[in-house]
């Protein structure tokens, strides 16, 4: 029970650090930001588990972890280089 605790407000400190939230409002939206990040870990499961899975699975894992890490640094030079797509 006290590590529970403890998680839940060490993320209600993070999330104020993180946003402008107050400390009182976060205190107050602790069970949606719990459900939130248990969410979110949850998504990140699945999914890494959907990739590891498709790439065990793949003829050429190399070719594939090529063309997603040549994605990845593709979007991070673009983003450093400071290219913005046109919004609709």
């Amino acid at each position: 029970m006290a590590v529970a605790s403890v998680a839940v407000t060490t993320l209600v400190v993070v999330t104020v650090w993180v946003t402008d939230l107050s400390f009182g409002r976060a205190i107050l939206l602790a069970p949606v930001l719990v459900v939130g990040l248990a969410a979110a870990a949850g998504l990140v499961v699945f999914w890494s588990r959907v990739g590891w899975q498709s790439l065990r699975q793949a003829r050429h894992p190399r070719l594939l972890i090529a063309a997603t890490a040549a994605f990845v640094l593709l979007l991070v030079g673009l983003t450093l280089l400071g290219v913005q797509l046109p919004r609709e």
